[in-house]
């Protein structure tokens, strides 16, 4: 178990360990550039050739998409009771507890952890989540987006060939799956740089706050990740996607949006790196627990 669990994890901590280095060292690092590629075109390229090629159940991808809208809806009770507890800001810890980094640590450890099969239920997952988090996110944070560029946003576009791919059957031509794939494989270790490159370049205030409500956040979204798995019956390898994916770690673009509102970046810094560290810990935890159900 110890050395299935070190060759999911490693990839994720070597790559983003790589991005770290790096931006600590002081070399350049296009992050603007980097995140642009990566969200239109690389993504979308990732979604398109995943689940076009993937054999997926849609009435599990459904329930995926469904599960993620559910544990949203909760976690954002979760945070705006516990805002309310500790007389925090609403629009500060409620946006952190609805939006975890399904992408950047989501897809690549889902895919390592389950493969194929279950990276394209994390992208189903991750694929709903940004929808929510680059609308509903971005309007709580205070860093609000037009609806028309949602709804042009290329990673939706994708999803939508995608299903349209599945539903009718259809084989993308051979030229175009080739370029889609290759495209598409840029995103994962681009993600990963970029999260190292982010966490070397935040600094935390109130490490023993952060280290608590971060690991809190992910705790609760691990715990009704699974009452939510068990409620809508999903087979194991599903369940374990989901569970995972709702127990990541706050997500990077949080702290972007609180910059960019000037909404106390300094807690949203600290509730990033603190439950990123932990995560570390805590998701290893998660697989011994999932590998050999979903396996």
């Amino acid at each position: 178990m110890f050395f299935e669990l070190f060759a999911v994890m490693a990839p994720v901590l070597i790559v983003a360990g790589i991005g770290y280095g790096w931006a600590r060292s002081g070399q350049a690092y296009p992050t603007e550039f980097v995140t642009r590629l990566v969200l239109n075109i690389s993504t979308p390229c990732l979604v398109l050739s995943t689940l076009s090629r993937a054999e997926v159940d849609l009435e599990v991808f459904g329930q995926m998409a469904l599960g993620c809208v559910v544990i949203t809806l909760l976690m954002a009770v979760v945070g705006w009771v516990l805002s309310r507890t500790i007389n925090a800001d609403p629009k500060v810890l409620v946006p952190a507890y609805m939006f975890p980094n399904t992408g950047n640590m989501g897809l690549p450890i889902s895919l390592y952890a389950f493969g194929e099969p279950g990276l394209a239920l994390a992208v189903a997952f991750f694929v709903v989540l940004s929808v929510g988090h680059f609308s509903v996110g971005m309007i709580l944070s205070g860093a609000a987006e037009s609806w028309r560029r949602l709804l042009l946003n290329p990673v939706i576009l994708s999803l939508g060939v995608a299903l349209v791919v599945l539903l009718l059957d259809l084989q993308l031509p051979r030229w175009l799956g080739n370029t889609i794939d290759l495209l598409g494989s840029l995103s994962i270790p681009m993600m990963l740089l970029t999260l190292g490159v982010s966490l070397a370049s935040i600094r935390p205030k109130q490490v023993g706050k952060g280290m608590a409500l971060g690991g809190l956040r992910m705790l609760c979204g691990g715990a009704i990740g699974w009452g939510i798995a068990l409620a809508l019956n999903l087979p194991p390898l599903a369940q374990g996607v989901l569970v995972l994916q709702a127990a990541m770690p706050v997500a990077v673009f949080n702290y972007l949006f609180a910059v960019k509102a000037n909404r106390s970046p300094e807690t949203v810094a600290s509730l990033v790196i603190c439950s990123t560290l932990l995560s570390f810990i805590f998701i290893p935890l998660l697989l011994i627990w999932w590998l050999p159900a979903a396996g």
